[in-house]
């Protein structure tokens, strides 16, 4: 298998951290977003997933699956050990939930294509474009997940989750960002739980061959 990824990805963070912990092998693609208006624009990345971004999971059989969260849930089919997602239903929609709002409301708002425009075609000073990034990535996602989770020491219990797979991402492009953490205790326990397991440490942009 094939992930075509970028180092600070946030959506090819979750799926790396997720083929870590359950241990499955593949070979990383990189997927150069920044330069030359990005190789996700051109005709051969195009044809493996239409929308241009990153991350695509190429099958040994060709296929090319999408979307960061349609791709684990592909790999919690195809790998059910260890669950990211746990089997009690109410806990399960918990987990999904944090997830969802993270890669839902949270990540869209801020993700490259969308900040490039605003400070392209709409004019926006990159001190305001920053102001939009910190407003949503706090007030618009991190202060609502910081009541939702336990951090008892993972979003939810002994074991990262879907949920834990998410939120560390973000966490880790809010500091790219400056943004300050220190009202969210639970958020940052559990992004420190998390970086001392090797299969988030592996996964960390600094760690990536693309990395810059």
């Amino acid at each position: 298998m094939k992930l075509y990824t970028y180092f600070r990805s946030s959506a090819a963070y979750r799926v790396r951290i997720a083929l870590n912990l359950k241990g499955i092998a593949v070979e990383m693609v990189p997927v150069q977003l920044v330069k030359d208006g990005g190789e996700q624009t051109k005709p051969d990345y195009l044809a493996r997933n239409p929308q241009g971004l990153v991350p695509a999971l190429e099958l040994d059989d060709g296929t090319v699956l999408t979307q960061s969260l349609a791709i684990i849930e592909y790999l919690e089919q195809v790998r059910p050990m260890p669950r990211l997602v746990p089997p009690d239903p109410i806990m399960a929609a918990k987990v999904r939930a944090v997830a969802l709002a993270i890669a839902c409301d949270t990540h869209p708002l801020n993700n490259l294509r969308v900040l490039n425009y605003l400070k392209g075609p709409l004019g926006h000073s990159q001190a305001e474009v920053d102001a939009w990034y910190r407003y949503w990535i706090v007030e618009g996602g991190l202060q609502a997940v910081e009541r939702l989770i336990t951090g008892d020491p993972f979003c939810f219990g002994a074991a990262p989750t879907l949920a834990d797979v998410v939120l560390v991402p973000q966490v880790f492009n809010a500091r790219r960002f400056d943004v300050a953490l220190d009202h969210l205790p639970k958020i940052l326990a559990v992004d420190a739980a998390c970086a001392r397991l090797e299969a988030f440490a592996k996964a960390h942009p600094t760690q990536q061959a693309d990395a810059a």
